[in-house]
């Protein structure tokens, strides 16, 4: 039917999601009303972090169901966002990948697209499970004019959203990808390129911890305005 599969973005994408199961599973069976271990820990940190971003943006109460879904939501593009920060182990697979490093699922246009679709779907049915058919009144305020305009910014959030998403981080493969083409990992010592490569792979982690921070507060923020769509107009 014309379809293409990017095996690589599968495999990674199946990585991630093993990675996020293996440490869930191992955080729950660790749980405890004492002190927490590491791992515990990073998670009751993630969800607190979370539960207070949706706290502070709309009435949590509403949004509370969508808790677990938005802690997944951050893990996986922040894991997906480091993944390509490693060598690559899938050498000898065939001809998934050949790639020096391995490749981010989130450097994959149709991965962050297909999130950001998640969001906006979410956004229309917390919209409609809210206000009813009263939240289709918000694409014709402040007059029926205005519908194309409403019309053009519904379509346009997922796409912007996985841009944003996608650029970033396909921008920061390319140009780790650069430099170990110039400066192999082996010579790394040998040229003095140890700081560099050391400084771009902490500016990496900080922009893929920024990216998975700003796609789930877009995302809270776009379910939260759906939630109040009826009162804004």
């Amino acid at each position: 039917m014309g379809m293409t599969f990017w095996a690589d973005t599968l495999l990674f994408a199946w990585l991630v999601m093993a990675i996020l199961i293996i440490f869930g599973y191992i955080a729950g069976r660790r749980a405890t009303s004492g002190i927490p271990d590491r791992i515990v820990a990073v998670w009751e940190y993630v969800i607190d972090f979370v539960a207070k971003i949706v706290a502070d943006n709309t009435d949590y109460k509403k949004m509370a169901g969508l808790l677990a879904y938005l802690v997944t939501l951050i893990m996986f593009i922040f894991v997906s966002n480091m993944i390509g920060l490693f060598p690559n182990f899938t050498f000898g697979l065939g001809h998934l990948h050949t790639a020096g490093n391995a490749m981010s699922p989130t450097a994959d246009l149709n991965l962050t697209l297909a999130l950001a679709t998640m969001t906006i779907v979410l956004a229309q049915y917390y919209g409609i499970k809210y206000n009813g058919t009263h939240y289709f009144g918000h694409f014709f305020s402040p007059h029926w004019l205005f519908f194309p305009i409403h019309a053009i910014e519904l379509l346009t959030k997922p796409v912007t959203l996985a841009f944003r998403l996608y650029g970033n981080i396909f921008a920061g493969e390319v140009l780790i990808k650069v430099l170990l083409t110039f400066i192999p990992f082996g010579l790394v010592y040998v040229l003095g390129g140890f700081i560099p490569h050391v400084i771009w792979l902490a500016f990496s982690v900080f922009v893929g911890a920024i990216q998975s921070f700003v796609f789930t507060v877009l995302t809270i923020v776009y379910i939260s305005q759906a939630i109040g769509a009826a009162d804004s107009h």
